[in-house]
């Protein structure tokens, strides 16, 4: 068995907050004795922003300011050059969470556009003979609850031919009144969406009706942006022809890790939208489209 290095995080479920202290132990396992080099254990957090292919030729200048932006970056020398014993060790460690100046610990993100990543990295070196050891482990940062109450903002809406939107032919459609309302557009992350929905009246047939959860991402820098939508979630709320005037529950939980407090910097912004999709029997797509406020609180 060749040497094994591993990282284990005191908590379960890798969550920190910025202030609060990291800690865990480094976990060496080997048959013989380990003659090393120094083993050294790295904090580091960026956020990496990249652009969709059909914004790169727009901006060949973006490609200098696209470089990972640095949230936080430390390294402690855990232990200096020398031998380790057969079997296991395991090495404590603690790191602070803290800032310097005026910094912010964005919470961590996972999108397509936009990553916020958090990890923690020990490099064991060796000498020449024997390769350098290097393991990773992620942990997950969530931002600072927000001050104040969260007011709900509810919203009614009525779909009809008429509200309709981006529509080539109005006079084509077939009628249909529907109506709804959601409880808050401004959403606590760790609370579900919800609201309901109602087909007062509908000359075609449903064929499906789905929520569809939408991160939309933005890289600027001076030479202007790139703004990117793209779907995180589609859930089916009803399916089939639904009965008239029935009243359908609007759910939906927010994902871990792919969604984060609506985020906007001066090189990046990372905002939330939910559409409510309509597909009629005659392939006819109603969409609406409401913008969504997330916070932590």
């Amino acid at each position: 068995m060749a040497t094994a290095l591993d990282i284990k995080i005191k908590r379960a479920n890798k969550v920190y907050r910025c202030g609060e202290i990291l800690s865990g132990v480094v976990v060496i396992i080997s048959k013989d004795a380990v003659q090393h080099q120094g083993i050294s254990l790295t904090m580091e957090g960026s956020v990496n922003l990249q652009l969709s292919a059909k914004s790169v030729g727009v901006f060949e200048a973006f490609y200098n300011s696209v470089k990972p932006i640095q949230v936080i970056n430390s390294t402690i020398e855990m232990v200096k050059p020398g031998k380790l014993p057969s079997g296991k060790t395991e090495i404590p460690f603690e790191f602070p969470l803290h800032m310097k100046g005026n910094k912010v610990l964005y919470e961590t993100y996972h999108g397509v556009f936009v990553n916020i990543q958090y990890i923690l990295r020990c490099d064991m070196r060796r000498s020449l003979l024997a390769k350098d050891l290097t393991k990773t482990c992620e942990f997950i940062v969530h931002s600072a609850p927000q001050k104040g109450k969260v007011m709900p903002s509810p919203v009614d809406f009525t779909i009809t031919p008429e509200t309709l939107q981006n529509v080539k032919e109005r006079a084509s459609l077939p009628k249909f009144l529907i109506k709804g309302h959601l409880n808050s557009t401004n959403c606590i992350i760790t609370q579900p969406l919800t609201g309901e929905l109602v087909v007062e009246n509908a000359d075609a047939a449903v064929k499906s009706i789905e929520l569809q959860l939408v991160r939309v991402e933005t890289c600027g820098c001076a030479e202007g942006y790139a703004r990117d939508a793209t779907e995180i979630q589609n859930i089916q709320i009803a399916d089939g022809d639904v009965c008239r005037s029935l009243s359908i529950p609007i759910y939906m939980v927010f994902p871990r890790l792919f969604t984060c407090p609506t985020l906007e910097t001066t090189n990046f912004k990372v905002e939330f939208e939910v559409n409510i999709v309509v597909l009629l029997h005659d392939d006819h797509l109603i969409t609406e489209n409401f913008p969504l406020k997330l916070c932590r609180v």
